[in-house]
């Protein structure tokens, strides 16, 4: 049995746990709200980006034709999959569940015979996967969305993204990573960038009434239309990736660090009880061990 020493410096310790998850927890939702109001404002925006893409592709003359972006190589030989995660831990199992998808995605693959390069975004995406697959990883991107998901660094790995697709490095391009749905529910969520979805697959998720749909002539051409938007729809898509991605950490980093505080009540209660009781013992022992010696005398 532990000393009552030994009990006070766990309970202490505990304590001083529970003051620094509390304090994380009141951070991570302080941060949630201003993340999911980014993720929100975000999703109509890249909604209506790929029903124009849409409606673009739908009128290209000459398939054929289509930029490569739009249309693909041809081919599904090489597949690049991004993974995106957090730098940071302490967020349950929000990471955990990208990089399991990720294993699933790239075990899927190899067995159908295509080769998998995976892009990293996130230094936990790498710490997971470089041992089962550290030979895949070309490269990770850290310190993105430090302090808040800009524009500009969804532009920036659009850019590398789309220099690997023309140099011929990949096929398929498929970001994998959390779709926020509320503090304690986030999505696994598989995007394929590069081609462009299908327009039934696009469609998903919409509601079943049947809309007549407006019928749009664009000047210049489509196929002009295209080269100009496609790089831009490309780096909107990946922007509303990691703005969903960092509200599901903030939402899953809260309520992870609520269970430790309340699990770190619970322990100091546990803990508070066992010291009491071993308290009461030993002063019971020393009264008897006094009242023993005075009858003694």
């Amino acid at each position: 049995m532990a000393s009552l020493k030994e009990l006070r410096g766990r309970i202490n310790s505990v304590k001083q746990t529970q003051k620094i998850t509390s304090a994380m927890k009141m951070v991570a939702a302080s941060k949630l709200r201003r993340a999911q109001e980014q993720a929100e404002a975000s999703r109509p925006f890249a909604e209506r980006m790929r029903e124009m893409l849409m409606n673009l592709a739908a009128g290209v003359a000459d398939p054929e034709s289509a930029p490569p972006l739009l249309g693909g190589t041809g081919r599904e030989d090489t597949h690049l999959l991004i993974v995106a995660t957090a730098d940071r831990g302490l967020c349950g199992g929000f990471n955990s569940s990208i990089v399991r998808g990720a294993r699933r995605r790239v075990r899927e693959l190899r067995e159908a015979g295509r080769q998998v390069r995976i892009l990293c975004i996130g230094r936990k995406a790498r710490d997971m996967l470089r041992r089962e697959h550290g030979e895949l990883i070309i490269d990770t991107i850290e310190g993105v969305g430090r302090q808040r998901i800009a524009y500009d660094e969804a532009v920036a790995i659009a850019r590398r993204v789309e220099e690997m697709f023309h140099a011929g490095e990949f096929d398929v391009c498929t970001i994998v990573y959390n779709r926020f749905k509320s503090a304690i529910t986030q999505i696994l969520t598989f995007k394929q960038l590069i081609p462009v979805e299908a327009a039934g697959e696009a469609d998903e998720g919409r509601n079943g009434n049947d809309e007549i749909k407006a019928v749009y002539e664009f000047e210049p051409e489509e196929e002009v239309i295209l080269k100009e938007l496609l790089p831009r729809s490309l780096a909107v898509q990946i922007f509303g990736a990691l703005v969903e991605n960092a509200a599901s950490e903030q939402g899953a980093r809260m309520t992870a660090m609520d269970n430790a505080t309340r699990n770190a009540g619970d322990m100091i209660d546990r803990l508070s009880i066992v010291y009491n009781r071993t308290r009461q013992a030993q002063i019971t022992t020393e009264l008897t061990e006094i009242i023993s010696g005075a009858e003694a005398l």
